[in-house]
C-alpha cells in the first residue's frame, strides 16, 4: 500500500505534505508541518491554514506555531479565530504566542482581551510569557497585564504576574508607577502559594 506521508526522497513535496497534514494521523502530520518552515511562504501558508482545520489538537497547535513564523494577513485572521474559538487550550495558547510574534503594538489589544476572557491558566501564562519578552512593551501595558495576572485564582498565573512586576520594579518608570509596583509586590508576600511569595521577594530585593 502506498505511503501518503512525506518520504525521504521528496520531504518537501507540497502534495505529500498536504496528504500528511489531512491524514488525521498526527505522526504523519507533525513532521510535515515542521517541514513547512523551510518552504516558501506561498506554499506553506495555505497548508498551515489547512492544518488549523484538522481534528487532532496537536496538528492545530503546530499550525498556529507555523503561522507565527510564516506571517501573513490570512494567518493573522486565522490565529485570531483560533484564539477566540478553538476548543482546546493548547491551541489557544499557541495562537496567542504566534500572534505576539506579529509585534506587541498589533497584538496587545487582542491579547489583553483574550487574557481577560479566557480563564485557562495555560492561555494566560502563554500571553504573559509572550508579551513579557517583547522589548517594545511599555511600562503601563505591562503593569496592567501584571495586575490582571496577580488577581488570578491560579497560582502559576500569579507567579507570572509577580515576575513581570519584579522586572518593572527595576526598570525606568514614573515615580508613582514604580511605587505602585513595589506596593503590589509587598502585597504578594502574603500570597498562599510560596512560589508567588518567592517571586515577589525576588522582585523587591534585586
Amino acid at each position: 500500500m502506498a505511503d501518503s506521508s512525506p518520504d525521504s526522497k521528496s520531504p518537501l513535496n507540497p502534495d505529500a505534505l498536504r496528504a500528511a497534514i489531512v491524514s488525521g494521523d498526527p505522526v504523519q502530520a507533525m513532521p510535515a508541518l515542521a517541514g513547512l518552515r523551510s518552504v516558501e511562504s506561498e506554499v506553506a501558508i495555505p497548508l498551515l491554514l489547512l492544518g488549523l482545520e484538522q481534528e487532532p489538537f496537536i496538528v492545530r497547535s503546530l499550525s498556529c506555531a507555523g503561522l507565527g513564523v510564516k506571517r501573513s494577513a490570512a494567518g493573522w485572521e486565522a490565529l485570531q479565530r483560533a484564539l477566540r474559538h478553538d476548543d482546546d487550550a493548547n491551541v489557544r495558547a499557541e495562537a496567542a504566542n504566534a500572534l505576539a510574534s506579529y509585534g506587541a503594538e498589533q497584538a496587545w489589544p487582542l491579547l489583553r482581551e483574550a487574557f481577560a476572557a479566557d480563564n485557562q491558566w495555560l492561555v494566560r501564562c502563554s500571553i504573559l510569557s509572550a508579551l513579557a519578552e517583547q522589548a517594545v512593551m511599555g511600562f503601563e501595558p505591562l503593569l496592567e497585564l501584571a495586575r490582571m495576572a496577580i488577581a488570578d485564582a491560579d497560582s502559576t498565573v500569579r507567579v507570572g504576574g509577580a515576575e513581570i512586576l519584579g522586572r518593572l520594579a527595576h526598570e525606568e518608570a514614573p515615580a508613582e508607577g514604580a511605587e505602585a509596583v513595589r506596593e503590589l509586590l509587598r502585597g504578594l508576600q502574603h500570597d498562599p502559594d510560596h512560589r508567588v511569595v518567592a517571586a515577589a521577594l525576588n522582585g523587591l530585593q534585586r
